[in-house]
């Protein structure tokens, strides 16, 4: 499927990874791009981006807010592609420090977001992309994001890793799902990137983490998953399957 023409959502789409996808699909010609975040500056960095962007800001496990940007991305054509970046982290461990148990409340507020909120955009993006004329054979495509987490998780990171690789479970299972809508689903699973979680670290932990990449030995750029995410759209035999950007990292225990 060609990008060019085509209307998009990203969620996640203010910031990070979402942002440099929103960047590529317009340089790549997407008619419209709308982005679904529920960051409040997303308005602002809609408005900077052009008049083919729009911005509605949604809590990805919610449907209203989900439904009003896939509309709205509709309005301006074809849903043809939504790109699913939005997620928060959260470290608990199953037994604390001082003895007491894991902080269930935290565990379910990161499922619920990473998981539920997947599942949420997935439905309501294949409801509407159901409706399209299909182009080369496609009528949309949805790509969710996993983390090398989803395999490798680290101490800490249960609740994270446990909904990545929920994501990565459900990629195959929904692809089968609508083959016959003739909807494809693809997930890509991103290691240590140079988004704004990280930038918020020392340099020299930075630095850490760049050193335990084999390959290239530095942080991934968001401009990296960007063009993945482009390729993937555009490659009609990519589907049901979830793709480690990560090069060649495999994930101490901490």
């Amino acid at each position: 499927m060609n990008i060019s023409g085509i209307s998009a959502v990203v969620t996640g789409g203010a910031s990070g990874l979402g942002l440099a996808t929103v960047e590529h699909l317009l340089a790549e010609g997407a008619a419209h791009v709308v982005i679904a975040d529920y960051a409040e500056n997303g308005g602002e960095v809609a408005e900077q981006l052009g008049d083919r962007v729009s911005f509605v800001r949604a809590d990805v496990r919610e449907e209203e807010p989900v439904a009003e940007a896939i509309a709205l991305a509709a309005s301006h054509g074809p849903l043809r592609a939504v790109v699913h970046c939005a997620g928060r982290g959260g470290a608990v461990r199953l037994v604390n420090r001082d003895g007491t148990a894991g902080d269930y409340d935290l565990y379910k507020e990161v499922v619920s977001i990473n998981l539920f909120g997947s599942f949420n955009v997935l439905r309501l993006a294949a409801t509407e992309m159901a409706k399209n004329e299909p182009v080369d054979g496609d009528r949309g495509v949805v790509i969710l994001t996993a983390s090398v987490a989803a395999f490798e998780g680290q101490i800490g990171q249960m609740p994270y890793a446990s909904a990545k690789a929920g994501i990565h479970g459900m990629t195959i299972v929904a692809a089968r799902d609508l083959a016959s809508k003739a909807i494809r689903v693809m997930t890509i699973a991103p290691g240590t990137f140079d988004t704004p979680i990280l930038a918020r670290l020392s340099q020299d932990v930075r630095d850490s983490l760049a050193r335990t990449v084999p390959h290239p030995s530095r942080l991934g750029q968001a401009s990296e998953y960007a063009h993945l995410a482009g390729a993937i759209i555009e490659n009609a035999m990519l589907n049901g399957e979830t793709i480690r950007l990560d090069g060649a990292i495999r994930m101490a225990p901490r």
